[in-house]
This record gives structure tokens, sequence and C-alpha cells, in this order.
């Protein structure tokens, strides 16, 4: 029998907000509503103006209401920000029980112990993630449960947010109606969207460059390894070009889609665009190559710093299937190029899932990375975060399902 239901992501940006409604139908996805605001009162993904973020928020979600016609009640919300921050820890435990075959108690114990670290009283655990099990000394294990062994180890990666920041994204929603039944790490959504689990088992880059912030995460073995978030990213960019040339913010937004690139030597001397003056009384034609000039230096920095981060993380050399890049700045022409030259790997642009259907120019757009991914997210089951007592239930089948439930999302 096929199971329908309505599953709503909500990407809250530093310079947009997108809400995206799907009618979901065992594991095929059709989009059937998109809402997209400016987001007004985020600073490089941190709510700094909740009256303002509300606003955003109920624009871009009555948008995607009123094209689905249906009425959302709760949602999976997206979070980044230079608060998140990330720690791989382990675990061990003894299998004492004569049979000494694992359960998922023991798989439950095992990663509740992971979880205990030391953390500091304004953060607060978003996600944790099991990378890998090891039984008796045979690591790469996904599920250990019905194995063998008297000693059962796990190895999990450990997202950590801001309690503030959290709360105040969490209020933000909840004043619009709105019931979050997930905050979700957008690195994590937008790899959902974009890479093959080809590429997350061989080990594998990804670069979400937004308006705000670049997110960077690893994968390898299929799953997350290392994430980090940077306070750098496509509005920079746009904020050298309006310096650059004297020209509005918007118009420099504007020209950046149009002509911007960061191959310099692909542009020709003579090329000439308009562009409108600061005071708005006309237009002027400046060198394209300028434009590149100023666009070149600031997608090196970019680049060069989620590099850096993956680099002094240990993972520069365990990423052969190379980088991924996605999020709106992706679309910024010769950037794909640009990074195959500077780093000598393999690069290429994000591209959609095959089972998410429905308003094509959304679907394939690296602008809609992370709000694709969040719905799959949620379609797939793998919501890390739960509370402890959730996964405390009671029962064969409430225990078999907090067993998948924490074995694939882990606790917060």
């Amino acid at each position: 029998m096929k199971r329908e239901r309505l599953v709503v992501g909500l990407d809250v940006g530093t310079t947009k907000v997108a809400c995206l409604i799907a009618n979901v139908v065992d594991d095929f996805i059709e989009i059937i509503g998109v809402g997209v605001a400016p987001s007004r009162g985020l600073e490089k993904g941190v709510v700094v103006d909740i009256g303002r973020t509300i606003q955003s928020i109920r624009k871009a979600v009555e948008e995607a209401e009123n094209m689905a016609d249906v009425k959302v009640r709760e949602a999976y919300v997206g979070i980044a920000g230079k608060h998140i921050r990330s720690i791989n820890n382990s675990a061990v435990i003894s299998i004492a029980r004569s049979d000494r075959i694992i359960t998922q108690e023991d798989v439950r114990r095992v990663i509740e112990a992971a979880r205990a670290i030391p953390i500091s009283p304004d953060l607060q655990i978003i996600h944790i993630i099991p990378r890998q099990y090891i039984v008796d000394g045979q690591e790469g294990i996904t599920d250990p449960v019905g194995m063998t062994g008297t000693r059962l180890e796990a190895d999990v990666h450990i997202v950590l947010g801001s309690v503030t920041a959290v709360h105040n994204l969490v209020r933000c929603v909840e004043a619009v109606g709105i019931g979050v039944k997930q905050i979700v790490l957008e690195p994590l959504a937008s790899a959902m969207a974009v890479l093959s689990s080809a590429e997350k088992e061989l080990g594998v880059m990804l670069v979400d460059c937004g308006g705000g912030t670049t997110d960077i995460s690893v994968f390898r073995g299929g799953d997350i390894w290392f994430s980090k978030t940077i306070p750098i990213a496509g509005e920079h960019i746009t904020n050298d070009i309006t310096v650059g040339l004297q020209t509005p913010i918007e118009e420099a937004e504007r020209i950046k889609k149009l002509y911007g690139t960061c191959l310099v030597d692909a542009v020709g001397d003579d090329e000439k665009i308009e562009v409108a003056t600061l005071g708005g009384e006309g237009t002027r034609q400046v060198s394209r190559k300028k434009l590149a000039k100023i666009i070149e230096p600031r997608v090196e920095e970019i680049l060069d710093l989620a590099m850096q981060e993956v680099e002094e993380a240990g993972y520069r050399d365990l990423i052969p299937a190379g980088m991924v890049l996605t999020g709106g700045t992706s679309l910024l022409h010769g950037i794909v190029e640009f990074a195959q030259r500077r780093y000598g790997i393999t690069v290429r642009r994000g591209s959609v899932p095959k089972n998410v259907h429905g308003f094509q120019e959304i679907v394939e757009s690296p602008i809609f990375a992370t709000g694709v991914g969040l719905l799959k997210f949620a379609v797939e089951g793998r919501d890390f975060a739960r509370t402890l007592q959730a996964r405390r239930s009671k029962g064969m089948l409430s225990r078999l399902f907090g067993w998948f439930r924490q074995f694939l999302r882990g606790g917060a």
C-alpha cells in the first residue's frame, strides 16, 4: 500500500528564505509549492532581528502555501552559521551477556557513551551521526545488531550549535504558527540533495557557498566526517563590486549574475558592460575584465579558506572524489574551472536527486539545494537529533523504531 504524506523544508538563509512543500508517495518526492522571500534579520546565518526574520519566513511560507493550496503545520528547518562547531568522538562498551549477541539496546548505550563529552553551557548538540561501528576490532560496520562480540565501539560525528542561535531560529518559525519537526544542519541537507552515494563512499568535499556563509563538509565511507561554516560568501563578492565599480548594491548583484566571472583571462579586453551609477543619474560603461578582477580574488579567498579548513582537519588527502560546489555562488561563471585549476582535483557543480520532481527550474538550481535536501532528509528518515527520552521507548515495536532512529539519527 502506498504511503502519502506532506513534507515541508524551510531554508532560512542570510540572503533568502525558501519554503518548499512536497507531496511524498513512498520515496517519490513531488514539489507542489515554492515560496521565496528576501531574508531580513539574519547576519551570517544567525538571527539578529527576530521581527524582520519572522516577516521573511511568513512571506515565503504563505507564498508556498498559496501555490500548493495547503496549510503548513510543521517543517524541517535548516541551520548554519559561524556558531556551528563539530567534533568526532568514539566510545566503547562491553557485551557481558553469555550469548554475546549485540542488541539495539547495546547500540543505544554506546551512542550515549559517545555523546558524553564536555561542552560549553552556551552550546547544544544538534546532531550525533554514527560514522561506523567496530566489533572486536572489526571496523567499517554499519549495522552491528545481531552480530556476536564482546566489545562494541562507535565512531560518531557530533554537531554543536549556539543555544541562543538555535532557540531564536525556532522561536521565529513557531511565531509563524509552524512547528519545528527537526533542526537540520544545512551542509548535511545540501549533501543529500547533490552528492551521489558513490562520492560520499569514496570521499568528497562539499562547498555550499550561499549569501552570507559558506558551509564546508567532508564525507567518507558514506557518512559525514567533518563540517564547518566560514562567515564569508556571495554577498561579500557583491559588496566588493559595489565598492570597486561605485554602483548600488542591487546593481552590483545584477551584474554579478549576468556578467560576473572569476576567470580574468577568459574575458576579452574590449568587452564592456553598462553599470548604473551610485546617484541613480544614469549609466556608464565599464570593462568586464575589471569586473572579473574584482570577483576573482574574493572567490580565491573563499575557496582557499574552505580548503584550508579541510587541510587543517587532516582530510585533504581523503577526498579522491574531489569537490562539489553548490549554493547560489556556485552559479558564478567560471567557478568550477577556477577551482579545478587551483587545486588540481575533480570539481563539479552539484546536481539534484533523480527522485525529486516538480518545478524543474527549482529542483535543478543549486540555489535551492538546501531546501531540496531538507525534503530528502525528511523522507529518508535521517532525523539524527532525537531526544533521549524518545529513544528510550518501551515495547518490542517501540524498541525497534527507537533503534532505527537512533542508529541513523543520533540524539540531541
